[in-house]
């Protein structure tokens, strides 16, 4: 099999993955990720069969952390990829580096992404919390999990939770940090594009939400 035909047999299979996933993370999700590992990676010199190949598998368990049936989509998920892969028999190098890149891409966890393929990919993922789509995707989330928009009695000074209590709360948590933890000199320079755009919109909510304007 040729590296277009497994990244094209992966995609395929990966979709299969994402019936009843919640928008946040759904299939529309995972096809934004891979436009922007795609720009990103034309600024470099990547091994983009295995770019690609994480691209498709990095969410496959997501669905099931958010039913509770696992507790983290990214290791599940890297387990998961390897059994996938093992029907289209690509060298072991190439499991491996996937593999990595899938437990290396959430944000929350302690994995460091060691490869410039584990960059690019946490990278482009962390782009989609950005930006006009990641202020849709926040609400969004803030909605699936019954949080509110914004609580005064919340502020983000003694708000303790690692996330935020609220939609509001978690830009600040979250969202607006994004672009210090980017890996790549390329992320950077979108994700600073796209926080310049978040961050004049949550001043202009909390200023809503308090009168102000």
């Amino acid at each position: 099999m040729t590296n277009r035909g497994l990244v094209e047999a992966v995609r395929s299979r990966a979709k299969t993955y994402f019936e009843d996933v919640a928008p946040t993370h759904d299939w529309h999700h995972v096809r934004r990720v891979a436009t922007l590992a795609e720009t990103l990676a034309a600024e470099y010199d990547a091994d983009e069969t295995v770019l690609f190949v994480a691209v498709w598998l990095h969410d496959i368990g997501r669905g099931r952390e958010d039913r509770g049936e696992i507790d983290d989509h990214a290791e599940w998920g890297a387990r998961e990829a390897k059994r996938i892969l093992a029907d289209f028999d690509p060298a072991r190098e190439t499991v491996e580096a996937v593999q990595h890149c899938v437990r290396a891409h959430r944000f929350s966890n302690d994995v460091e992404p060691e490869t410039l393929e584990a960059r690019l990919l946490s990278d482009a993922d962390n782009l989609d919390a950005l930006g006009a789509v990641g202020i849709a995707r926040n609400f969004c989330y803030s909605g699936e999990h019954g949080k509110p928009l914004h609580d005064p009695d919340r502020p983000i000074e003694t708000d303790d939770t690692a996330a935020g209590s609220t939609a509001v709360n978690h830009f600040h948590k979250k969202i607006l940090r994004i672009p210090k933890r980017m890996h790549t000199d390329a992320g950077r320079k979108l994700a600073d594009e796209r926080r310049a755009f978040v961050e004049p919109f949550v001043d202009r909510f909390e200023r809503e939400a308090t009168g102000e304007r």
